[in-house]
C-alpha cells in the first residue's frame, strides 16, 4: 500500500502547490490560458482520484473503486481532449482560430461524448499488486486507445500547421507525444505501475514553467503591446512629418509673399490686411510645431540637447517675441532678471525658452487688460543653478476644479466662454511633458476671474569663466552684391519665394528644379558662391543630391538645406548627414540674413 500511495500523493502535494501559485497571479485572458486553467485544475482531480482509487482498492470497497476508477477514466479522458484543443489552438492563427472556434469545440465535444459513452456502459475489473489498484476491462481499453490515437493526431496537427505556430511551444507536447506512447505500452503490458497520471503531471508542470508560466505571458505581452505601440508612434510621427512637409510648403508662399506686401509702399489697409495673413500663418505654424513636438514626446524621440548659453540674450528674446504676441491689446508687459542669475549657464536653451514662451504666449492669450509679468530669479547650489522663472497674469483665471485638466492635450478650458481664443490646448501640455523631460518642476496658482501665475524650476549648471561671443548684429553693414547662389527646389512657387526674398541683397540667382540639375550645372563648371538645397524632392532627395555633389573633384561650395521638413532633431541630422547649415520653411527673414552673413560676406 505505502508504494502505491508515495507517487500519487507526491504528485498531488506538487499540483496543489502550482495551482495555488497560478491563481494567485495575474493572467491573461486568451483561449490558450482559459484552456490551460482546466488543464490544471483537471490534472488537480485525476491526481486525488487515482489517490483515493488506490486508498479504497487497499481497503476492500469495491463498489466505491469501481466508481472511482470510472470518473477517474473520464477525467482522464477530458484531460486527454482539453489538451488537443490547446494544440490546435497554439498550431493555428487568431483569425482562423475566431473563424473555426465554434467547429473545433463542437468536434471534440462530440469524440468526447462517444468515448465518455464507451467509459462508462463498459466493464471494470480490479486487481491489487503491491503497487497499487491494476484495472482492467473494456473502459480502460477505451483511454488506451485514446492514449495512442491523440499524440498522433496532434503530431499531424502540429506538422501541417507549424509555419502558423510559436516553435518554442511545441517543445512541452512533443515530450508528451514521445512520453504517452512509451507508457502506454508500458503500462499496458505492465497495468500495476501507475504512469499515465504522474506522466501528465509532469508535462503540465512543464507548460507551468514554460509555456504558460502568468509572468513570462504577462511580460510576453507587455513586450508586445510595447512594439505595437513604437510601431504606431513611428507610424503616427511619419505622417506627421509628411504632414508638416505638405502644410509648410504652401506656408511658405504665404508668408513670403505676405511680408512682401507688408513691406511695400500700399494703402493702410491692404497692409494691415497683409499683416493679418502674417499673423493667421504664424498661428497655423505654431499648431502644426505642437502637434510635431507633442508626437515626439510620446515616442520619446525628443532629445534634450545641452549646449553653453547666455541666459540674458535668451531672456531678450523672449521679451521682444512677447511683445509681438501682444500686439496692441491694453496689456503691460513686466519683466525682471535677477542680477544673480549667472551670465552663463549650459543647458537646452532651446528648450527652456519654448517653455518660457509657451507660458507668456498662454498668459497674452487669456489676459484682455492689464500685465502679464516674467521673473527670472535664482537658486544656487555648487556649480548647479536652479532657475525659477514665473509668469504671472492679471487674466480670466482657472478654477480649482480645472487646474487638473490644464495639462491634457487638446483640453481647453471653459470652451464656451473663449471661443473667440484660438488655440488647440497643446501649448501647456508640451510646456509640462518638457519640464519633466528637463527633470524640472511646474506649479499652478490661480484665481478664477482675477489671473494666473505658473512656476517653474529648472536645473542648469553654471559655466564660470567665460563670456560668450556676441553675435553679430544685423546694423552691421556687409556686401555680397554679385554672388552667386543656386536654388533647387521642385516647387516652382518655393522658388519663386526664395528668389524675392533673397533679391534685396543683389545677389546673381540661378534657379532650378531637380538634383540632377543642379549636379549638371556644377559639372559644367558653372561656379557658385552658396546653394540652398530642398531635400524632400522627387527622384533625387537633397541628402542623395548633397552626396553626388561632393563626389566631384573640387567641390567645395557651401550647401544649406532649405526644407519644411523642419520637425524636432532634423538640423542636428542634416548637418551630421553634411549640409553647412540649415534653413526651414517658412523662410524667417533673420534666419535667411544669418546664412547670407556667414556664407557670403566676404
Amino acid at each position: 500500500m505505502t508504494i502505491g500511495l508515495i507517487l500519487p500523493a507526491g504528485c498531488l502535494l506538487f499540483s496543489i502547490l502550482v495551482n495555488i501559485v497560478y491563481f494567485s497571479k495575474q493572467r491573461l485572458n486568451n483561449f490558450e490560458n482559459r484552456i490551460y486553467k482546466f488543464i490544471l485544475v483537471i490534472n488537480l482531480v485525476s491526481l486525488l482520484l487515482e489517490f483515493l482509487c488506490t486508498f479504497f482498492s487497499f481497503h476492500r470497497v469495491d463498489y466505491l473503486s469501481e466508481f472511482i476508477i470510472k470518473f477517474y477514466l473520464l477525467i482522464l479522458l477530458s484531460y486527454m481532449e482539453l489538451l488537443s484543443i490547446y494544440i490546435s489552438l497554439i498550431t493555428k492563427d487568431k483569425e482562423t482560430i475566431n473563424k473555426r472556434w465554434k467547429f473545433i469545440k463542437i468536434g471534440y465535444l462530440c469524440f468526447f461524448a462517444v468515448l465518455a459513452l464507451l467509459i462508462i456502459l463498459g466493464d471494470i475489473n480490479i486487481d491489487i499488486t503491491k503497487f497499487g489498484a491494476n484495472a482492467t476491462g473494456s473502459s480502460v481499453q477505451v483511454l488506451y486507445f485514446q492514449s495512442i490515437i491523440c499524440p498522433i493526431l496532434w503530431f499531424l496537427n502540429i506538422f501541417s500547421n507549424h509555419n502558423n505556430a510559436n516553435k518554442r511551444k511545441f517543445i512541452p507536447f512533443f515530450i508528451y507525444i514521445t512520453l504517452a506512447l512509451l507508457i502506454s505500452v508500458v503500462q499496458y503490458y505492465n497495468p500495476g505501475l501507475l504512469l499515465i497520471t504522474p506522466m501528465e503531471t509532469f508535462v503540465t508542470m512543464l507548460m507551468y514553467f514554460t509555456i504558460e508560466n502568468p509572468d513570462l505571458k504577462m511580460i510576453a505581452e507587455l513586450d508586445l503591446a510595447r512594439k505595437q505601440a513604437e510601431r504606431a508612434n513611428e507610424a503616427k510621427t511619419d505622417f506627421l512629418s509628411n504632414m508638416s512637409h505638405e502644410i509648410r510648403t504652401p506656408l511658405n508662399a504665404i508668408v513670403g509673399f505676405s511680408q512682401s506686401l507688408s513691406e511695400e509702399n500700399l494703402p493702410d489697409s491692404t497692409r494691415e490686411k497683409a499683416r493679418d495673413i502674417l499673423m493667421a500663418s504664424d498661428n497655423l505654424l505654431e499648431i502644426v510645431n505642437g502637434i510635431l513636438d507633442i508626437s515626439k514626446i510620446e515616442a520619446n524621440k525628443l532629445e534634450i540637447v545641452n549646449t553653453e548659453y547666455d541666459i540674458h540674450k535668451v531672456f531678450d528674446e523672449l521679451v521682444l517675441l512677447t511683445k509681438a504676441r501682444i500686439g496692441e491689446k491694453p496689456i503691460e508687459l513686466r519683466t525682471h532678471l535677477d542680477e544673480s542669475v549667472p551670465a552663463v549657464l549650459y543647458g537646452d536653451y532651446v528648450r527652456l525658452k519654448q517653455i518660457i514662451l509657451n507660458l507668456l504666449t498662454n498668459a497674452a492669450k487669456y489676459t484682455k487688460e492689464g500685465f502679464v509679468e516674467l521673473k527670472i530669479s535664482t537658486v544656487q547650489s555648487g556649480e548647479v543653478c536652479r532657475l525659477i522663472i514665473s509668469v504671472e497674469d492679471s487674466g480670466i483665471g482657472i478654477k480649482q476644479e480645472k487646474i487638473d485638466k490644464l495639462f491634457m492635450k487638446f483640453e481647453r478650458l471653459d470652451l464656451e466662454k473663449n471661443i473667440t481664443i484660438e488655440g488647440t490646448g497643446l501649448g501647456l501640455a508640451i510646456t509640462k511633458r518638457l519640464v519633466e523631460l528637463m527633470k524640472g518642476k511646474i506649479v499652478v496658482q490661480s484665481v478664477y476671474g482675477k489671473g494666473s501665475k505658473f512656476t517653474v524650476a529648472i536645473d542648469q549648471k553654471i559655466v564660470t569663466g567665460k563670456v560668450l561671443e556676441i553675435e553679430q548684429t544685423t546694423d552691421i553693414p556687409f556686401h555680397v552684391a554679385g554672388k552667386r547662389v543656386l536654388l533647387v527646389d521642385d516647387n516652382k512657387l518655393n522658388l519663386k519665394v526664395a528668389s524675392m526674398l533673397l533679391s534685396k541683397y543683389e545677389l546673381d540667382i540661378t534657379q532650378v528644379l531637380s538634383g540632377y540639375d543642379a549636379i549638371d550645372k556644377v559639372l559644367a563648371k558653372e561656379k557658385y558662391d552658396l546653394i540652398l538645397l530642398d531635400d524632400m524632392m522627387p527622384k533625387m532627395s537633397g541628402v542623395e543630391t548633397l552626396q553626388k555633389l561632393k563626389g566631384i573633384d573640387g567641390f567645395s561650395v557651401p550647401v544649406v538645406v532649405l526644407t519644411a521638413n523642419a520637425i524636432s532633431g532634423m538640423r542636428e541630422k542634416y548637418l551630421k548627414d553634411g549640409f553647412s547649415d540649415y534653413l526651414a520653411k517658412p523662410i524667417e527673414k533673420s534666419e535667411l540674413e544669418k546664412v547670407i552673413r556667414k556664407y557670403l560676406n566676404s
